[in-house]
């Protein structure tokens, strides 16, 4: 009997796995479909509080629609035309970043080949090789300016996300009653379904302000600073400030290298670029966000940095700037789940430990 129940549970945890690899090969093969989707899902759930606004203002509803649709449509061909055109600007700048860099490098390893105490020890250190091999940090710039250039494409895409999102937000008033006549006035799974969309909206909607503001801050900054380029580094704030711990830390990194390696640059402007971007990022993400998000909706650093690897593997850049609200909609389902709420403790930060009766 024993041997019965294992191997049944040994047969559903291989169909179970097999499920995962056809629906994630599913997911790779229907990219083009599925991301503009997603990204439409994620802009309703942002445009569904202002558009319930104006309707409770006593706008027609055809007219509210109409200004949200068109609020995101200009968003979305903002960020898109001002992308496109810094990435075309920063990729014909790079020659002139790579002859300062090497220019830089020459002149410090002639100012340490130049220390008697390193040449009575014998030692001799060629950064131009050293760097080269192992620390190239224009390859991090090549690899930004490949990143963006692959989300400008995406959002160049807006027609189809925009098409998708208005029959999503067409659909949202009347979505409520359409879950209700499906699961009944009295069914618990109507609360679980209500408070998890309160959650997503939640989410979404905070992590937008606070990564928007981060995205003009940091802008601001680096323009006051002289930085080249200040309007790419702050949406590329914005962008990465949706991947939490990591997202901040691969957003600050070009900006430093390029305050460094510009013309006008050097150390003193380095750490100026570094410093204020450490006071925003820290401030951020240890005292405003936590405190507006809660503990509830917090990742633990692995389950983000796996889901960023994840995602990014299943659908490149964008998957990576996707890949935490997406699982943080899977946590939050797990969470309104009994049977695999265990899984979201899991994926928790800090999950609360549930007192259990005596006996």
């Amino acid at each position: 009997m024993a041997e019965t129940k294992t191997a049944q549970v040994g047969s559903r945890l291989l169909l179970t796995i097999a499920c995962l690899i056809i629906l994630i090969a599913g997911l790779q093969a229907a990219e083009s479909v599925v991301v503009p989707f997603l990204l439409a899902v994620f802009l309703s759930m942002i445009g569904t509080p202002p558009l319930v606004w104006l309707r409770g203002r006593g706008m027609p509803n055809a007219l509210a629609l109409l200004i949200v649709v068109l609020g995101f449509v200009f968003v979305l061909v903002g960020i898109g035309a001002l992308l496109g055109g810094s990435v075309n600007s920063f990729t014909q700048t790079m020659p002139l970043y790579q002859a300062r860099f090497v220019e830089l490098l020459e002149t410090t390893e002639a100012q340490i080949a130049s220390w008697e105490f390193l040449e009575n020890w014998g030692v001799s250190l060629e950064l131009s090789t050293v760097v080269g091999d192992f620390i190239n940090p224009l390859r991090l710039l090549d690899y930004v300016g490949t990143l963006i250039s692959g989300v400008v494409g995406f959002v160049s895409d807006f027609f189809l996300v925009s098409l998708m999102m208005i029959f999503m937000l067409t659909e949202a008033s009347g979505l409520p009653a359409k879950v209700k006549a499906a699961l009944g006035d009295g069914s618990g799974k109507l609360l679980q379904f209500s408070s998890v969309m309160t959650q997503v909206h939640r989410y979404l909607i905070i992590k937008t302000g606070i990564s928007l503001f981060t995205g003009l801050v940091l802008g601001t900054w680096v323009a006051i600073l002289g930085v080249d380029f200040p309007i790419l580094w702050g949406l590329l704030a914005f962008l990465l400030n949706y991947i939490p711990n990591i997202g901040s830390i691969l957003a600050a990194v070009p900006p430093v290298l390029v305050s460094l390696i510009q013309p006008e640059g050097g150390l003193t402007l380095m750490l100026l670029v570094a410093a204020g971007y450490a006071t925003v990022n820290i401030g951020m993400g240890n005292f405003i966000e936590p405190t507006l998000m809660g503990q509830r909706l917090g990742l633990s650093t692995l389950v983000v940095f796996l889901s960023l690897v994840f995602w990014g593997w299943v659908w490149g850049g964008v998957g990576m700037l996707l890949s935490v609200p997406l699982t943080m909609v899977v946590k939050i389902l797990l969470q309104n789940s009994d049977e695999f709420r265990w899984i979201a403790v899991l994926l928790d930060k800090s999950p609360k430990v549930e007192a259990r009766p005596a006996g």
